[in-house]
């Protein structure tokens, strides 16, 4: 518990409560003597012990909560016991429903106490790994929510995911070998695959109640410079209309561009045609008719959980002003590359996006993977890319320590008009950690940081200047 409360402690003094090691030990002295069984005399005793000022109590209280009280919230998805549900679901039935219940229970002793805590439904033996798992990770260099799924993954690795995942795999294969059928296998498989999410999907939950802790927001209530990354569900709607009535006032503006520039090259044979009544001198003059120039888009959205909110504005954006282009084709990624363009073919770009990000194209559950997506879309979509294309990337180029694959990127730059990255992260952390974009960038014609609707906006008058 000792380094637990010297944890939080340092937690309270990253958001401006002054606490030092004196308070700390009073902390530790007050909790032997209160205990931890009611959680308001523990919540008490802290307080009087590391709360110097009136005005820091509101904000020790929400510490508190995300602290202590976030885990079991995080926990309350772990379904009941693998062994309940294949007993009560009625799928297995006599001989190999005992050899399966045995099998599991031979090996039980033998697995990790994150494999057990997974196969058993445990969430009080999931909150003690978790929690002993994080107090070896340095919360203190967590900068940013898109480094979440960075620190989730160490989580996991702290808490003994890979010893586990070794575990369920030599519990299917034991159960092939006792004979237990291929459906039979396949089910208890499924089975442990769907537990093993619910356990990373709680560690992302942990990181992400820390990062929410940890992250202080100088600027409460919605506005034009809030990150997309912070944003409530409500505040994100309200950024959804702005972002598609800046889509629409673009579109306006490029259209009466357009419009005032209809005037191509001067064409002398209708200029000296149309002044034969003046003996051919050239008094009025005779343009050639410019074909308005719609290029191709071909628009590659990285939908991991760190860029979601950058991602679903950005392809509202663009989407909201498909009518200007010859042709949109839209996809998808995470690990694997999926084709979204019949979404939005077929719906409103809000609801495209909303299916796109459902998990209907593409598994939501891995890890981003640049390097494989570039060198699938120069693969099997090369065709797609002409000299009439603009290569439009939306992500954060956070590759996870895969392979770049930068040749991949640099192909479609030589067969595209122009490569357009619209980065989700600061510039200051590009390179850092599993961050590709320093090498990415070099292999673009643009790149611009979009974190916000003021971001955008910049971008898009940029793009089009208002008196162009």
């Amino acid at each position: 518990m000792e380094a637990r409360l010297r944890d939080f402690g340092e937690l309270l003094r990253h958001n401006g409560i002054r606490v030092g090691p004196g308070e700390i030990a009073d902390a530790c002295r007050a909790v032997a003597l209160v205990g931890l069984e009611d959680r308001d005399t523990f919540r008490a005793a802290l307080r009087s012990c590391l709360v110097k000022r009136g005005l820091d109590a509101a904000l020790f209280d929400r510490l508190f909560d995300l602290y202590f009280k976030g885990a079991a919230k995080v926990l309350d998805a772990i379904e009941g016991s693998l062994l309940e549900a294949i007993e009560q679901g009625g799928f297995l039935e006599g001989d190999e429903l005992a050899m399966v219940v045995a099998t599991i229970n031979q090996l039980f002793g033998e697995m990790s106490p994150l494999a057990r805590a997974a196969v058993e439904g445990d969430k009080g033996a999931l909150a003690r790994i978790f929690r002993g798992a994080t107090l070896s990770i340095d919360f203190s260099r967590l900068e940013s929510q898109l480094q979440t799924g960075f620190f989730a993954r160490r989580l996991l690795s702290n808490a003994g995911a890979d010893e586990a995942n070794r575990n369920l795999e030599e519990l299917e294969r034991l159960l092939a070998a006792q004979g237990v059928s291929v459906e039979g296998v396949e089910l208890v498989s499924k089975r442990l695959s769907a537990a093993m999410r619910q356990v990373e999907e709680a560690a992302r939950q942990v990181v992400e109640q820390e990062a929410r802790a940890r992250l202080r927001r100088d600027r409460p209530g919605w506005n034009e410079d809030r990150p997309f990354l912070e944003l409530s569900p409500e505040e994100l709607e309200r950024t959804s209309i702005a972002v598609r009535r800046l889509a629409e006032r673009l579109k306006t503006r490029l259209v009466r561009r357009q419009r005032t520039r209809r005037k191509g090259r001067l064409s002398v044979r209708r200029t000296l045609r149309k002044n034969l009544s003046w003996g051919g001198v050239p008094a009025r003059l005779a343009f050639k008719s410019r074909r308005p120039e719609r290029p191709d888009v071909v628009v590659v959205c990285d939908v991991s959980d760190s860029v979601r909110n950058t991602a679903r504005m950005m392809l509202l954006f663009v989407h909201t002003l498909q009518s200007l282009f010859n042709r949109v084709r839209s996809f998808v990624f995470v690990s694997d590359l999926g084709e979204v363009t019949e979404f939005f073919r077929r719906s409103d770009p809000r609801e495209a996006i909303e299916l796109a990000l459902a998990g209907e194209a593409i598994n939501m559950g891995a890890n981003s993977n640049y390097g494989r997506v570039f060198a699938m879309l120069a693969k099997d979509y090369l065709g797609a890319i002409s000299r009439r294309t603009t290569l439009l990337v939306i992500g954060d180029g956070r590759n996870n320590y895969n392979e770049s694959h930068l040749w991949a990127l640099e192909e479609l730059k030589r067969k595209a008009r122009r490569v357009v990255w619209i980065c989700s992260e600061d510039r200051r952390f590009w390179g850092a950690g599993d961050s590709e974009m320093l090498r990415y960038s070099k292999a673009c014609d643009r790149v611009a940081v979009v974190q916000s609707l003021s971001d955008l906006t910049n971008l898009a008058d940029e793009l089009v200047p208002r008196g162009g």
